[in-house]
């Protein structure tokens, strides 16, 4: 109470030497007594009286003395404000409201429930709405905007559900914006999808009506929850109560299914979006993409890649890397092959992921020496060879013996500073020793050794030849 009191005090204006003096008397009164019993036990209310006479008191040259506001509802809202302790805050708010005459600011409310919801003191918050409404104060949405957002930061849909009949009882028409945040935090708990769905049925009774957004909202918590027919009539109910799907929508519902493994389906509501003027975005259509690929319907997929440009969304790396990663899954490696060939045509350069799949894919396929082309192209352009593209590389030459071939792209490697791996040491070293008279051997490990490899790296290389050279 001590701290409220003397917060109070400092924000009387004090202009004349004795008023000051006065205020500095108080204080010290005030300071001196803290711990004396009889204030201890003193109830707030006549101890709020005796701060209210002493500063009255200090005030001179009045002919009839008066209980006077602490101070105007302004300087109150600016205490409130400045307290980073939400409980200090709320004690200097009941003080203020004790005083003849004083009314809060409407801020004031507004400010003291966001800083006691956002320290979870929701009892004093529903006190505050309480006295909001039976001093019938002019409420705004904005109210239960900060409401929503503080139950949704302590992540109760309950309370936030709660929000959208209290505006009623306020006689405040929800927003369809108040109306999707809520949804957004009912669907996010699967328990709640129900009683978001029961009220976005039952929204229109009240002068809400859910908007694109609010489609969307409960799509996408159907879809993920697998209730898709669910999903597809919302999807369908927006043209009936003329609302314009978007492309989230699509989206969305294209997800859906691709989740429920029904592809097809979802490469018909493209075609049916692509009809009706929308062009999909890049999300979509990776979304297809990868799902036309794990049903090993390359073709398609292919085919829809090359569509893309045509229909207004350039295709991108991902969608790329997507159609080569499936080709090079299914044993296709020539397929992925012509698809990175068609990337730079189409504005979409290649980047490493593009080179590190397609020369995985070709090795294991046995292709060896178009493997090593793109391997050439890829340390060319400055990207870095996985360890385990180069050993399998490196490998595959040495099993169909082409150690020729496997040195090769051994002093490749080098000459683009990039280390072998040990085991790929372990794999070429023996096989030239197999296989090259001793004389060749050490030419070839000679002209190996003469290389400058970053010393960080090369210590186990070097540890390989060494020993052998020994």
């Amino acid at each position: 109470m001590l701290r409220v009191c003397i917060e109070l005090v400092s924000m009387v204006s004090l202009t004349k030497t004795k008023q000051r003096n006065n205020a500095s008397m108080f204080l010290t009164f005030l300071q001196n007594c803290n711990n004396c019993s009889l204030f201890t036990h003193l109830p707030h209310k006549p101890f709020i009286s005796l701060v209210l006479f002493l500063i009255s008191e200090s005030t001179p040259n009045q002919r009839q003395p008066s209980p006077s506001p602490i101070a105007s509802p302004t300087r109150v809202l600016k205490l409130i404000s400045a307290r980073s302790d939400p409980l200090l805050a709320e004690e200097i708010f009941d003080v203020a409201i004790t005083q003849p005459g004083f009314r809060h600011s409407y801020s004031s409310f507004l400010v003291l429930i966001l800083k006691l919801g956002r320290s979870k003191h929701f009892s004093l918050v529903d006190d505050l709405l309480v006295c909001l409404k039976s001093d019938q104060y002019r409420v705004t949405p904005t109210l239960f905007s900060y409401l929503i957002k503080i139950y949704a930061e302590a992540d109760l849909p309950e309370k936030a559900l709660s929000v959208f009949y209290k505006m009623l009882e306020f006689n405040v028409k929800p927003l369809p914006r108040h109306l999707n945040r809520i949804l957004e935090l009912l669907v996010s708990h699967r328990n709640f999808i129900m009683p978001a769905f029961d009220l976005f049925k039952t929204a229109h009774k009240y002068g809400v009506f859910p908007n694109t957004k609010s489609y969307n909202i409960l799509m996408d918590a159907f879809c993920l929850n697998g209730d898709l027919s669910i999903a597809y009539k919302l999807f369908n109910k927006m043209f009936e109560r003329d609302v314009t799907p978007d492309v989230e929508s699509y989206r969305i519902l294209m997800q859906g299914l691709c989740r429920k493994s029904q592809v097809n389906r979802a490469v018909d509501l493209l075609e049916d979006r692509l009809n009706k003027g929308f062009v999909p975005n890049s999300l979509s259509y990776s979304t297809l993409l990868n799902s036309l690929c794990r049903k090993k319907k390359l073709r398609e997929a292919y085919k829809l890649l090359c569509r893309m440009k045509v229909k207004g969304c350039n295709p991108d790396i991902v969608h790329y890397n997507t159609v080569i990663l499936g080709f090079c899954r299914e044993g296709r490696a020539m397929g992925a092959v012509k698809v990175l060939e068609d990337m730079p045509s189409n504005g979409c350069l290649p980047n490493l992921v593009s080179y590190r799949t397609l020369v995985g894919g070709l090795c294991d396929q046995g292709m060896f020496d178009e493997a090593k082309k793109h391997m050439e192209e890829m340390l060319s352009k400055g990207f870095s060879s996985h360890f385990s593209v180069s050993h399998a590389l490196i490998k595959g030459f040495c099993s169909v013996g082409k150690i020729d071939a496997a040195t090769e792209v051994l002093g490749e490697m080098l000459e683009y500073r990039e280390v072998p791996h040990t085991d790929t040491w372990g794999t070429i070293v023996p096989t030239i020793c197999e296989d090259y008279e001793t004389e060749k051997m050490e030419e070839i490990l000679e002209e190996v050794m003469k290389i400058e490899i970053k010393r960080h790296k090369n210590s186990r290389g070097r540890h390989w030849i060494g020993g052998l050279l020994d």
